[in-house]
């Protein structure tokens, strides 16, 4: 069991032995103020506790003002969270319209590094991170807004790469570094992530997370999710594997479950996840029991003559039946229906036993979070598709109407296709 500290986020409380909340993000166009009110009130009306919505831009953080206003207008008074990417201006903006900000600890520290540099130069960069973010740190003390540290598996510095790899530990670390950096500037309004599309990445890393906090008496309450999970029964199959397990340990005080489908669609599942306890005999329950049993190593397989089992195993990279799939669930950035080109993707190569295949929005996530896959499909936005293979751009600017059988055409130079049914 992990005991969290209490996290005031509007009227919502995180941590500090309250229930589970659940949350989800718009996936409209931040500065189409009705569009992402609407939307967060269908949210609400299925059961969001907690609204996350892009604020890319300097522009996009202002007119938070204006969606939080029409919300409240219309008696809406759910927490909103803004997403920062790139621009710590705009994290300085949005925390003095919403409740609470996620910065991604990658975004403030210079990316570049080499072999030849020291650890001097290791304190220099981290020194100067804690000068980036101390105005943020000053808004956030004057108007009571939260912060979520959101540490992604796809998109950790340079700086922190070199020294731990692309693992676990260097996720936990990240966000440690910044936990340390928040401590000394006395700000304790935090909540923690460390997510990834894959689970047992997502899962050792919460757990290293976890470890490292109390050995440093520090008991931030912690954000669980698989990030780019997918849609239909894999996306959900996929979130229960990484965030139920954790759950069922007493780890994680708020989720969201993210679905390549209407951000309105996460919600039962996450209240499925939340509940689980008061219903052991069900599916979800089934699933978390047995997905916690393997990451533990309790058990090594499950009966793979049963179809449910049979995707736990795929979910947790043991077994692999089919093609696994990487896709972000969308959101302000995403310029493209991903819905529509995931769907399509997935009808083409869904047989292709083994492969991993992403399908992504944006630059935000999408290199780095598909860096593992052995093809990509990322959307410009502008009607046309960039293809990927592994990390390595081979297409730029291909219309979307030919985008699929393109991709086919990459894989089958490559000797990875197989005929359908063959």
């Amino acid at each position: 069991m992990n005991k969290s500290n209490a996290v005031q986020v509007g009227n919502i409380v995180i941590g500090g032995g309250n229930k589970v909340v659940i949350q989800s993000m718009t996936n409209t166009d931040t500065l189409n103020t009705d569009a992402t009110v609407s939307q967060t009130k269908r949210l609400v009306a299925q059961g969001c506790q907690m609204v996350r919505i892009t604020s890319a831009d300097i522009t996009q953080a202002e007119n938070l003002y204006n969606i939080k206003n029409e919300l409240l207008k219309q008696n809406i008074n759910v927490p909103l969270v803004a997403d920062i990417h790139f621009n710590p201006k705009a994290a300085e903006i949005a925390a003095a319209n919403v409740e609470k900000i996620r910065i991604n600890p990658g975004n403030y520290v210079d990316r570049k590094w080499h072999e030849g540099m020291t650890e001097k130069d290791y304190e220099d960069i981290l020194n100067k991170a804690k000068d980036n973010i101390f105005p943020l740190i000053d808004i956030c003390k004057k108007h009571s807004t939260a912060i979520r540290i959101g540490v992604n598996h796809g998109s950790m510095s340079e700086r922190i790469l070199y020294k731990y790899g692309n693992t676990p530990l260097a996720m936990a670390e990240s966000a440690m570094e910044f936990l340390r950096m928040f401590k000394d500037m006395n700000f304790d309004k935090i909540v923690v992530s460390m997510k990834a599309s894959d689970v047992r990445v997502m899962y050792q890393a919460n757990k290293l997370l976890v470890k490292k906090m109390q050995d440093e008496n520090m008991y931030y309450p912690l954000h669980l999710g698989v990030t780019e999970a997918g849609n239909g029964a894999d996306g959900r199959i996929k979130s229960i594997c990484g965030i139920a397990p954790l759950l069922l340990q007493g780890i994680g005080d708020t989720i969201r479950v993210s679905l390549t489908e209407k951000p309105e669609n996460e919600i039962p599942v996450a209240q499925q996840i939340v509940s689980i306890n008061d219903n052991p005999n069900s599916e979800t329950a089934y699933i978390a029991q047995n997905a916690l049993n393997l990451l533990e190593n309790k058990i090594k397989t499950l009966d793979k003559q049963n179809p449910l089992d049979k995707d736990i195993l795929q979910a947790l990279g043991i077994e692999h039946y089919k093609a696994e799939f990487v896709a972000c669930p969308s959101c302000g950035r995403t310029k493209y229906d991903i819905e529509a080109a995931f769907e399509k993707v997935k009808s083409a190569c869904s047989h292709l036993k083994g492969l991993k295949i992403a399908v992504m929005g944006c630059i935000v996530n999408g290199p780095g979070e598909m860096a593992d896959a052995d093809y990509g499909y990322i959307g410009n936005g502008n009607g046309t598709v960039n293809l990927y293979r592994g990390k390595i751009l081979v297409k730029d600017h291909i219309p979307e109407d030919i985008a699929i059988n393109e991709l086919i055409n990459i894989i089958k130079t490559d000797g990875d296709w197989i005929e359908p049914n063959a």
